[in-house]
């Protein structure tokens, strides 16, 4: 079932989502999730487009976890944690991003031709 081998692009872009809605930028959480209804159309260009996204929303929790990490240290709180937590999302919705490049979504996503 193809719907599993999605689940962590499924689970990265509701991550993503939250985290946009949570800051106040309801058209990116929108677009965030209006963007999974693409997985539901078997072009190369969707999931082309999903992978950009994913790396830019890599590039979101990292940018949101310098600005994080910088101001918990002019407090003066722990940081530490925080950056390990938001460094590994970070990582697994970059990761996620690679689940295009399976077997069978190549074949879903008609990768497998040219």
């Amino acid at each position: 079932m193809k719907i599993f081998r999605l689940l962590p692009v499924i689970f990265s872009m509701l991550l993503l989502g939250a985290h946009f809605y949570r800051a106040g930028h309801l058209l990116l959480a929108g677009g965030a999730l209006l963007a999974l209804g693409l997985l539901c159309i078997r072009r190369p260009l969707v999931s082309r487009l999903m992978q950009g996204l994913l790396v830019a929303g890599a590039l979101e929790w990292l940018v949101t976890a310098i600005r994080l990490v910088t101001d918990r240290q002019a407090q003066g709180l722990p940081w530490l944690r925080l950056a390990m937590i938001l460094g590994l999302v970070a990582l697994c919705t970059l990761l996620s991003a690679l689940v295009f490049r399976t077997h069978a979504l190549k074949k879903h996503f008609n990768l497998d031709k040219g």
